[in-house]
């Protein structure tokens, strides 16, 4: 389960290894352009220590900007003619990215949501993502 938010500023950012050995032969394997791409949990509490509503952790998960990238397709950022991605892959896999809110086909395994996006559905890559939220 990922909660990037949850860690503090010492603990190393290790979701990707640990999503891959603990759910690796039940995620499925992106084609073509897709990205595989891990969604992390939605806090618990409000900054202030209110506890959400389940149904509220839910709408900010849907509607998430953050994501891991855990596997990406065959095709992902292949571009012969290098006229859709002239400076070649915008990110790689294990990296943290901002992609657009309710993109991609959504799906859960064991609890941890997942999506299959469009690479050119990649926004940014992210060195921290603790901190970083959706304006609404």
């Amino acid at each position: 389960m990922i909660n990037v938010s949850a860690a503090t500023e010492n603990e190393e950012l290790s979701e990707y290894e640990d999503v891959i050995v603990n759910l690796g032969e039940k995620l499925p394997v992106p084609t073509g352009w897709k990205i595989l791409v891990a969604v992390p949990k939605a806090d618990e509490k409000t900054k202030g220590g209110i506890i959400k509503p389940k149904e509220a952790m839910h709408i900010e998960e849907i509607g998430t900007i953050i994501g891991l990238v855990l596997r990406m397709g065959d095709m992902a950022y292949r571009d012969d003619g290098k006229r859709k991605f002239p400076t070649g892959a915008w990110c790689k896999e294990g990296d943290y990215i901002m992609m657009r809110s309710y993109s991609g086909t959504r799906f859960v395994v064991n609890g941890t949501e997942f999506r299959l996006i469009n690479d050119d559905t990649v926004e940014a890559v992210i060195e921290d993502p603790r901190g970083v939220e959706k304006v609404l």
